[in-house]
């Protein structure tokens, strides 16, 4: 019997003085859906993944080849814990052509941007200190400022962004003693709502944020994912048009959603104090990252196949989202208001009437369809009506199944 009650403890966590954000920790709720992932039949509009169909398979065998037979021992042994050399000289050209002008040494290369995103938190948030961000936002963001002990504001977006007008009233308005330390954005093809920042709106923060010393954090994982209308340079790339604008802006890049999220590479540009306290806060963590990974992803790089890979991706996602928009507005015409992204993977929708997505979302799944609802993506005070779909990885088939499903799904909510 004393051993059950040990075993309950164990399992329960009381028998543990975990740190304060461990106590009751919340998990992911996207990756709470992955169970059903695996279901015969299931259609997913949930996880962000790219397709699997579509990775660069022989491309990225020739990298891994050609990396081992050039330098094996750099493939095996321990490496720089801000990145190979080589590595950041590949991506500081990638960023030359993103129109951002950076060293290598500026690079501080990471085990995917959301190692670097969890670095720049541990360097500059304590306890307590407040720290903005873009909503409905990227829910690894939000997971990660909670368990860095933040006190997270959001603020507010619309179909063009962040609205740089209402943050600036909404700024006059904190206490002194709650002057924000960051805001995160992902301001191109947003995570969830496919929204992009305006390049007067981006140029807008930028002159704000300098002024205001609030460090703005960059998240860029979907900006080569452009399938229409016209491209707008990142804000690290506008920075210099404000003076002191650079030093209050840090940029995190990946190959996760371009390339391939096994690699694990992404990539930070920040000003030299801040990168050399992330790389100290990187030798705690992992030491490196993968040496051989890094070296795939810089022999990938420089073969020049990523122009072309970014081409088929691209033209792909395009049609996979048309197919998306075109079931829903067949089978669903007037429940669902959708949001037409111009690119990377996401739909932000809204079920009419203020019918709950999350009760949706268990009659979706007895359907054999999935996806996130809304709630997953705010602070404090969710849309219940709203939705994210993802159609980077259903087939055009599968979305326009997917679409009929939901359709079905509804009618029984």
């Amino acid at each position: 019997m004393s051993s059950g009650n040990n075993m309950n403890l164990a399992t329960d966590g009381e028998a543990y003085e975990f740190a304060a954000p461990f106590r009751a920790p919340q998990g992911s709720p996207i990756r709470e859906l992955f169970k059903y992932v695996g279901r015969p039949g299931m259609i997913s509009f949930a996880g962000g993944y790219p397709s699997k169909d579509l990775f660069d398979r022989d491309g990225l065998a020739q990298a891994l080849e050609a990396a081992y037979r050039s330098d094996p021992i750099a493939c095996l042994q321990y490496g720089d814990t801000a990145g190979a050399p080589a590595l950041r000289r590949s991506l500081s050209r990638l960023m030359a052509a993103r129109g951002v002008e950076c060293a290598a040494d500026d690079i501080v290369v990471t085990t995917g941007s959301q190692q670097g995103f969890d670095l720049l938190l541990r360097t500059l948030i304590a306890p307590g200190d407040t720290a903005l961000i873009e909503e409905p936002a990227y829910p690894a963001a939000i997971q990660a400022l909670r368990l860095a002990g933040a006190n997270i504001v959001a603020v507010r977006t619309d179909a063009k962004g962040i609205d740089v007008d209402a943050l600036a009233a909404q700024l006059d308005a904190l206490p002194a003693a709650s002057k924000p330390k960051l805001l995160y954005t992902v301001p191109t093809f947003a995570n969830p709502t496919g929204a992009t920042l305006t390049g007067d709106r981006r140029e807008a923060l930028i002159r704000l944020m300098a002024a205001r010393r609030i460090l703005l954090v960059e998240d860029d994982p979907y900006g080569e994912l452009r399938f229409s209308g016209e491209s707008v340079p990142p804000i690290l790339a506008l920075a210099d048009r404000c003076p002191g604008g650079r030093e209050w802006v840090v940029y995190f890049g990946s190959l996760s959603k371009i390339v391939a999220p096994g690699l694990r590479i992404g990539w930070a540009v920040a000003p030299a104090a801040i990168a050399r306290r992330m790389t100290i806060a990187k030798q705690t963590s992992d030491l490196c990252t993968s040496p051989l990974s890094q070296e795939i992803a810089r022999h990938y790089l420089d073969s020049g196949s990523l122009t072309a890979h970014l081409r088929t991706i691209a033209g792909a996602y395009r049609s996979r989202c048309e197919a998306l928009l075109n079931a829903l507005a067949h089978f669903a015409p007037h429940a669902i208001e959708l949001s037409a992204p111009e690119g990377g993977m996401f739909v932000w929708a809204r079920l009419a009437g203020g019918r709950d997505a999350g009760e949706l979302l268990k009659r979706a799944i007895e359907q054999n369809v999935m996806f996130v609802p809304g709630a997953a993506f705010f602070v404090r005070a969710p849309d219940p009506s709203s939705l994210r779909l993802s159609f980077a990885a259903p087939s055009e088939a599968e979305a326009f199944e997917g679409a009929r499903r939901l359709a079905q799904a509804l009618a029984q909510t």
